[in-house]
């Protein structure tokens, strides 16, 4: 996967400095990886429960499965694209909605 560079005037331009930009977007990532964990889990829950000990289709499907969300951009990257993209919505506590 190629590295994007990242312009952090732009970046910090999206909060009031570039910490709470960091801020911001590590939030959202771990948001977004709490809900990839549970998608995650939820797909391989029926898998799980009917597998059996030589049930090499079943390790198959599992495999699938987590091949697909490898594949699956990383949740910084989500994270970071939102918010430069102006799609996050956040506040501060204590404060009025800024984005």
């Amino acid at each position: 996967m190629a590295i994007e560079t990242l312009d952090l005037d732009k970046f910090e331009s999206k909060t009031a400095n570039l910490y709470e930009s960091i801020v911001v977007a590590s939030i959202r990532s771990r948001q977004i990886n709490d809900a990839i964990k549970l998608e995650l889990n939820q797909r391989l829950e029926p898998i799980i429960a009917k597998e059996t000990e030589d049930d090499t289709i079943m390790n198959q499907d599992k495999f699938n499965i987590s091949l697909e969300f490898e594949l699956r951009k990383k949740p910084t990257i989500k994270a970071v694209h939102e918010l430069m993209d102006d799609k996050l919505n956040f506040r501060f506590k204590g404060e009025e909605e800024n984005q």
